[in-house]
């Protein structure tokens, strides 16, 4: 399904148990993060069971239909055993899987201390290694841990009920000791909390994931925010000129987006622990330097389509990409894997008519940069030695860093060298 997808939801299956398919036919319609697709027959056949239902999330590698080949005897055919979806949700739930899991993301397994392991196992039932770690570095106590009901099956409490919790407890009315004496789970109500009518609008399913991302992110990256003030009249003067004749020579449109990825990718090359990731206590190098694009889709939802190799790649080249990955978003076209795999972000605030604003870092990424508007101000220039007042095409570039592994100078230097490249950009003179 494409590098770090885990799993995947089905929306609907496209065929029935009995019917033939071929091979290639569209069997299925998933949804990986903020992406559907289909998953299609690997051959001719029929389909004997469909395993995972409509609205079930299987995880990549696990079974979901059996389809018998063509020309093979039923005899042949070994029935898969009934796997009870209860025992498929306790075994994702399984500290074995979790330690499994935390041992992938951080290269070694989790310290927990042994004495507070067992206050936790004795006032809040038992906890996976994975849980109670999470737990810690959340700073929920013993006590908080006690009002928390488990949402598995088993009611054992998840990961995601420390979030969920961590999330209810920003708007909690009473404090804690007298939720303890009351024995009350109750927080703020909706009528509390506007005092007036309302409307409740449901997320979607892409809203949730971007709302669970942005907040993971800001929970596991400590946000640093450095802000340059660029002159990018050269550049507004030379797109304006060229923007025709490009039309006409590369049957693509040339918009400033192709040119500052452009100039994001040149100073990666000069700056490479930038593009970075952070494992653990390991920093993790990208050599590749593959620029994710935040795009706007016509819901409002966000999605970040990701340009591969971007440091390889001639203007033309780029424009081609950048608008075609923004029109298939757009069209909810893109493939699981063009929105993976990104090792930095750019996001277009001046789209909005936006001045500036903070970004929010797109885990596991380690920096994401913003561009404002290009707004026409008087500037302070140098001519010949002598400073005098101009109007210039002046644009504030604005970039969130991880500052646990990206501290303010390089930070600093490297969005001052992205808005030096954009300040003395030299286009290809064929295209004047």
């Amino acid at each position: 399904m494409g590098e770090g997808i885990i799993e995947a939801t089905i929306i609907r299956w496209l065929v029935k148990e009995g019917e033939i398919v071929q091979t290639d036919q569209p069997l299925v319609e998933i949804a990986t993060d903020k992406v559907d697709s289909d998953i299609s027959a690997p051959s001719s056949g029929t389909v004997k069971k469909i395993i995972r239902k409509q609205g079930e999330i299987p995880k990549v590698g696990e079974l979901i239909a059996v389809i018998l080949p063509e020309g093979a005897e039923e005899s042949e055919f070994v029935p898969i055993p009934e796997i009870p979806a209860r025992q498929v949700e306790e075994y994702f739930n399984d500290e074995s899987f979790e330690d499994s899991l935390s041992h992938q993301l951080n290269g070694s397994e989790m310290e927990v201390n042994n004495e507070t392991t067992a206050m936790l196992d004795e006032k809040a039932g038992y906890l996976s290694p994975f849980v109670r770690k999470v737990a810690e570095d959340l700073r929920i106590s013993i006590e908080e841990l006690n009002l928390i009901k488990g949402s598995s099956t088993s009611g054992r409490i998840t990961k995601d009920d420390l979030y969920h919790y961590m999330e209810i407890k920003k708007t909690q009315i009473q404090p804690l000791t007298d939720m303890q004496n009351t024995n009350s789970k109750s927080f703020i109500s909706k009528e509390q909390l506007y005092n007036s009518d309302y409307k409740v609008v449901p997320m979607n399913r892409m809203r949730k994931i971007i709302a669970e991302h942005m907040s993971y992110s800001i929970r596991t990256a400590p946000h640093v925010t450095s802000f340059h003030e660029a002159d990018l009249t050269n550049v507004v003067a030379w797109r304006d000129k060229a923007k025709e004749a490009f039309r006409t020579n590369y049957k693509t449109r040339l918009t400033f987006t192709p040119i500052f990825i452009q100039a994001l990718a040149k100073a990666i090359l000069e700056f490479p622990l930038v593009n970075v990731s952070l494992d653990g206590t390991d920093i993790i190098v990208k050599k590749d330097i593959n620029i994710g694009l935040a795009t706007m889709l016509p819901d409002g939802n966000l999605i970040v389509p990701v340009i591969r190799n971007a440091d390889r790649m001639s203007l033309a080249g780029m424009a081609a990409t950048v608008n075609d990955l923004a029109e298939r978003a757009r069209e909810g076209k893109l493939l699981p894997n063009e929105i993976k795999g990104g090792t930095i972000t750019l996001t277009n605030l001046g789209m909005f008519g936006n001045l500036t604003g903070i970004p929010i870092i797109n885990q596991p990424e380690s920096a994401i940069l913003a561009i404002g508007s290009i707004l026409k101000k008087p500037a302070v220039i140098t001519t010949k030695g002598v400073p005098g007042i101009a109007i210039r095409d002046i644009c504030v570039l604005s970039m969130s860093y991880d500052h646990r592994i990206i501290d303010g100078a390089l930070g600093g230097s490297f969005l001052a060298r992205v808005a030096s490249l954009l300040e003395n950009y030299i286009p290809d003179e064929k295209f004047l």
